[in-house]
């Protein structure tokens, strides 16, 4: 599990330890591991400190992936980072930053972990529900939807292994951050309300809404791949337009 310290991530992961499963979980920063470590309060969770844009680090999370599990019956590709700017204020460097975090990272994670996945097994990548814009935020989502893209690649080509490669596109969902780099409460409390007001269902979606529905694409759904799953409240669907 990538990017397991917070909101949708750590939720996975909990979700994950309550059905007995024993899980490796990522984030970037020792106080947020420690911080989920205690939360989460189980033997079956084991943070591992690693950065998605470092393919050395991502070589070394294999490792340690192999060394305490030995193999990995379900893949979680979660890591993410949004900053809002518009077409002026975007620069290279920030542009970089999103596409190594979202894309990148995503990718080279998964080369690296599927050889250790077990017949049978699933990736679960998290991207976004897209369909409708948002001003400012064209770094992430083309971040996204190109993780999108290579996740029904990869659908095609671990098929002879039996490993299903599926997509969850959460809508507007209430986390710590709401996905996005240094927001102020201010600024915090402004999105949840643009984003009830968007969404057709009238709220946003909770974290153990977005785990349940991806364990049902890693776990349940066993007669599908390839597929990107909207998890948005009627967002993404054109509802009560």
């Amino acid at each position: 599990m990538t990017g397991g310290t917070i909101g949708m991530g750590r939720a996975i992961v909990q979700a994950l330890t309550d059905r007995g499963a024993e899980v490796v979980f990522t984030g970037r920063g020792d106080a947020r591991l420690a911080e989920a470590r205690a939360a989460l309060d189980t033997p079956l969770a084991h943070p591992v400190r690693s950065d998605a844009t470092d393919t050395t680090a991502i070589a070394a999370l294999r490792d340690q992936v192999a060394d305490r599990l030995g193999g990995v019956d379900y893949l979680f590709v979660n890591q993410g980072i949004a900053e809002f700017q518009t077409l002026e204020e975007v620069t290279e460097e920030s542009w970089d930053r999103i596409f190594d975090v979202n894309t990148k990272g995503a990718f080279f994670t998964v080369q690296a972990l599927a050889p250790l996945m077990a017949e049978g097994g699933s990736i679960v990548f998290t991207t976004v529900s897209n369909d409708r814009i948002f001003p400012g935020l064209s770094a992430y989502s083309a971040a996204k939807e190109a993780v999108t893209a290579f996740s029904k690649v990869l659908a095609a080509e671990l098929l002879p292994r039996g490993i299903r490669v599926n997509a969850l596109a959460p809508g507007f969902i209430l986390t710590p951050t709401m996905g996005v780099a240094e927001l102020s409460e201010e600024q915090r409390a402004e999105f949840v309300e643009q984003g009830n007001a968007s969404t057709p269902m009238g709220r946003g979606g909770t974290v153990d809404e977005v785990a349940a529905a991806a364990l049902y694409l890693a776990v349940d759904a066993t007669f599908t791949t390839g597929v990107e799953l909207p998890v948005d409240g009627g967002f993404g669907q054109g509802l009560g337009e």
